[in-house]
């Protein structure tokens, strides 16, 4: 059952607009500074996110704080209007930290340590950075953390990277001891008696190195999960100090599209609220569906990170970033329809980075609302004003979410596990494509879909979808079996069920502990070259009505099967024959299980027939034309459908009779009528 929740501030129960803003950039430039409240105002923002880099300003040396231009600023935006989330500013430290006390630096996997420079150039470890940060974010609390203009703490700024001095690498030692308790338990864990990798004292210990050890995969996978925890350790730590001087004003940390280098699941009960930055890259094919889809699907899953609650769009660029390949300016429209697609999937803000443009240094080209030129005349800064105006009449879908009956599990671990697997295609797995790609086709329906964790508890589905599920960690194979039992639908593919936790093989057989489940025995998988294509061929009458024959590509798994029925089969090579599509029924549920990589038309068409199977909701009663998507927020009262053209052509879609009324204005005979990169928002 969906429900309203409160919104992320109860300052401001309404949408969020507005940017990252830098005005220590501009102390010098009184008149910039006047200027931009003015400017902020024209743009219809409500909100800006300060601090984030602003350490050197606050405290130009050591124990000397200037906070006396912080406090007239947050002064002058609360006068105007203007709410702040305020940041941590531990994403950069000042010059005279990094000369004092070296040891703040980072030390490479080449074990170099770093020169002073850049962004998060910083060990989280470092005692000496843990009480820098400690003091400086203990001062900014006991001064603004109720100070009217501020409504909640931006922590840091796009956490990331690890280190690997001595520090580092005693607290890792510290963590695998805890976790394994006996060198016997690691070296069992991590298979070290391979290539005679046995470890017989802790102080051997070291993380993954490219001069020295990188072949345990074991090791690989437990650093990777200590430097989650070791920054986890490290908010938590920025954090004390906030939540002592206000344990109301909510906490947040921006995160990244897809972001590899941390498990973002486990942050998430850390957070009172999830935020991320967004920057596709538009207009980079002809065709912009899939880019859409993944999109949508990264929106998705930060939204499913705590459970449903609507996350904020911290940062996206309102024109063109400057450190893409090719930095693409938006084509009119594209800015209100990537900005509303984040609202269309949970998001209570669109927010930029940057408001003003800098006018030196690294990102002095990087889009921004106000331009060089310093006035509103220009395209970009007219488009976020028409886009603030429209988002002030949608504040009632604040706090509103997405009910989602299908969940695809996107798993981080399972993720560095499958990369680092050596096998069986080492020119490309293509993890986070094959999960897109299942996505996809529920995406192009209008289905609604959570992406999760591997832990996530699944019982509120009604469909599972598990691409590439390499590695199953303790019981989760039970919650898969469980959810069946009690009448879900699963479906898994190739590559599913091979190691466990530590990644060590199964010994029971393929897919490990999912075998009873899916009904199915994995004998071998077969790595194709880019230019084969096999063919997988559907068996008539089969139960889910679906026929014709498609194309696979790159892997093609050869099972047997254990009680499960074969709903398709390869029609070539010496497999021929074999199964490429099963199911099984289980209890009261049903499982899938796809032996090949097959093309978009299998994707679409099988899961058209599941959806149609199972009545699964979709945002509109429709076939949805090719680049336009639906999506439906609801609190259970009430519904917000978001209709969205990803394509530069108009569109027509057919509608039921009471959406015509709905939309009378912008239908013609029962059809909606979508301009190029055009959006409607109507109120069920």
């Amino acid at each position: 059952m969906s429900m309203k929740f409160q919104p992320i501030s109860n300052e401001i129960p309404k949408m969020l607009h507005g940017a990252d803003y830098n005005p220590e950039q501009w102390k010098k430039y009184p008149e910039v500074l006047e200027e931009d409240i003015r400017l902020m105002k024209e743009a219809n923002c409500n909100v800006m996110s300060i601090g984030m880099f602003s350490w050197s300003s606050l405290e130009p040396e050591e124990g000397v704080f200037t906070f006396e231009f912080l406090d007239s600023l947050l002064d002058r935006l609360h006068q105007n209007g203007i709410y702040v989330f305020l940041a941590t500013p531990s994403g950069a430290r000042p010059a005279w930290m990094s000369e004092k006390y070296p040891e703040v630096l980072r030390v490479g996997a080449n074990r170099v340590r770093n020169l002073h420079g850049m962004r998060h150039n910083h060990c989280y470890t470092s005692p000496v950075y843990r009480e820098k940060i400690s003091i400086i974010n203990t001062k900014l609390a006991e001064r603004y953390s109720d100070h009217p203009a501020v409504i909640g703490w931006h922590i840091s700024n796009e956490y990331g990277g690890d280190c690997h001095c001595p520090h580092c690498q005693e607290a890792f030692r510290n963590w695998l001891k805890e976790k394994y308790e006996t060198l016997e338990n690691l070296n069992d864990a991590w298979w070290t008696t391979f290539w005679s990798h046995t470890y017989s004292s802790w102080s051997q210990l070291e993380s993954p190195a490219p001069h020295g050890e990188s072949m345990v995969h074991g090791l690989n996978l437990d650093w990777r999960r200590f430097v989650t925890d070791q920054t986890l350790d490290f908010y938590r730590h920025e954090i004390k100090p906030l939540k002592a001087a206000n344990p109301d004003l909510p906490v947040n940390t921006n995160f990244m599209e897809l972001f590899e280098g941390l498990n973002y699941a486990k942050f998430a009960d850390d957070l009172d609220f999830i935020s991320w930055d967004s920057y596709p890259t538009w207009h980079d094919t002809q065709d912009e569906s899939e880019l859409a889809a993944f999109i949508a699907m990264n929106h998705d899953m930060f939204r499913s990170l705590k459970d449903g609650k609507p996350f904020l769009l911290m940062e996206s660029t309102p024109s063109a970033t400057n450190w893409q390949p090719i930095s693409k300016l938006k084509k009119p429209g594209m800015h209100a329809l990537s900005s509303l697609q984040a609202v269309a999937h949970g998001s209570d803000s669109v927010q930029y980075f940057q408001w003003r443009k800098s006018r030196g240094s690294s990102e002095k080209f990087h889009g921004a609302v106000v331009d060089h030129v310093g006035h509103e005349n220009t395209r970009v800064f007219q488009e976020v004003k028409e886009l603030g105006e429209y988002l002030g009449k949608l504040d009632d879908v604040v706090g509103t979410t997405v009910d989602a009956e299908v969940a695809i599990i996107f798993d981080t671990e399972n993720r560095w596990a499958v990369k680092d697997a050596q096998g069986p295609r080492n020119i490309g797995v293509h993890y986070e494509r094959t999960v897109r790609e299942h996505y996809q086709a529920f995406w192009e329906q209008g289905i609604p879909v959570d992406i999760i964790d591997s832990e996530k508890d699944l019982s509120k589905y009604k469909v599972v979808v598990a691409p590439m599920l390499y590695m199953i960690r303790p019981g989760v194979g039970e919650a898969i079996e469980k959810f069946v039992q009690e009448g879900g639908t699963f479906v898994a593919t190739y590559w599913t069920g091979i190691v466990n936790e530590s990644d060590l093989t199964f010994l029971t057989g393929f897919p490990g502990p999912l075998r009873k489940t899916l009904g199915i025995w994995s004998e071998e998988i077969d790595s194709l070259y880019d230019d084969e294509v096999r063919t997988i061929e559907m068996i008539g009458n089969n139960p889910l009505g679906m026929s014709g024959e498609f194309e696979a590509r790159e892997l093609c798994d050869l099972i047997h099967l254990e009680g499960a029925q074969a709903l398709a089969v390869y029609k070539d090579d010496f497999f021929a024959g074999r199964p490429a599509l099963t199911v099984n029924e289980f209890g009261k549920g049903k499982a899938y299980y796809i032996a090949s990589r097959n093309n978009h038309a299998f994707h679409q068409n099988f899961y058209q027939e599941l959806a149609n199977e199972l009545s699964l909701k979709k945002a509109l009663n429709t076939v949805l034309p090719k680049g336009v998507s639906a999506q439906v927020r609801t609190d259970g009262d009430k519904e917000f459908i978001f209709i969205m053209n990803f394509t530069n052509q108009m569109k027509q879609i057919h509608l039921d009779e009471e959406l015509t009324e709905l939309l009378s204005g912008n239908t013609i005979t029962g059809k909606v009528v979508l301009s190029s990169y055009g959006v409607i928002v109507v109120k069920k």
